[in-house]
């Protein structure tokens, strides 16, 4: 399973998911433009493939602009060529009550993790229906289907991507573009934690609460996104994939 000459993006490669995300892509074949809100970060994961012999360019980009969504498509087609594979991976994940929401936490939230996975297919629509070929992989949340204390702009904005995915995977498949999403369970990024990541402590007392015992990380949700962008995926779109270490399973 690889992505051998494929050419890839990934929206928010600069950390967590998306930066174990770029390197698998890049580490099986693919050459990997990275967007990120911060260019330092997006430029530092660029280097990291570079060094590994494969192309790659770093660029920042707010996902909520389209212009600026398009302006890192538009530099990705000139580096590269084409986008064969699109990753949306850029999300936040502040914690507050209904009660406590102020409306501009919950538009912030909607904006980044939905209207952000929005611009950046629409941006690439073009192009893939053009070639007729195409890997889209949304990065969604097992909080969409189950629901989370104090996140209920993040669990509907992932609800969203979800919905979101399904029905471009319908308009798409007529072009040969397959669309899908991964829904991680706990995995140890700096997300949820004001940019750090967990103690051990924390990762054992979660980890226990799961059939498997343990936390995911990011390197093993990157290998089903390479599943997803590979050409093992040709019959398999609209999906939401769980990979979450059997937590699905407790309801």
């Amino acid at each position: 399973m690889d992505v051998q000459g494929k050419k890839a993006l990934v929206m928010g490669g600069g950390s967590g998911i998306g930066r174990a995300v770029a390197l698998t892509l890049a580490s099986h074949g693919a050459s990997v433009a990275i967007g990120d809100l911060v260019a330092e970060r997006a430029e530092q994961v660029a280097g990291e493939i570079k060094e590994t012999g494969q192309q790659s360019m770093g660029g920042a980009v707010d996902v909520t602009r389209q212009e600026q969504v398009r302006e890192l498509v538009d530099q990705t087609l000139e580096a590269f060529g084409c986008i064969d594979i699109l990753v949306n991976s850029a999300g936040i994940f502040p914690q507050a009550t209904v009660q406590d929401m102020a409306e501009e936490e919950w538009d912030q939230v909607i904006a980044v993790n939905l209207k952000g996975t929005f611009l950046p297919c629409k941006a690439v629509l073009d192009h893939m229906i053009e070639n007729q070929k195409g890997r889209i992989i949304n990065i969604s949340a097992g909080h969409a289907m189950r629901g989370f204390p104090a996140a209920a702009h993040y669990c509907a904005s992932k609800a969203g991507v979800n919905a979101l995915t399904k029905t471009l995977a319908l308009e798409l498949a007529p072009h040969g573009i397959v669309v899908n999403a991964v829904a991680p369970g706990p995995v140890d990024t700096p997300l949820p934690r004001g940019g750090r990541l967990y103690t051990e402590e924390e990762k054992q007392r979660i980890g226990s609460t799961l059939p498997l015992g343990r936390m995911g990380t990011p390197e093993e949700l990157a290998t089903t996104v390479l599943f997803l962008a590979s050409d093992a995926c040709s019959w398999f779109t609209g999906q939401i994939v769980y990979h979450n270490g059997g937590d699905m399973m407790l309801g």
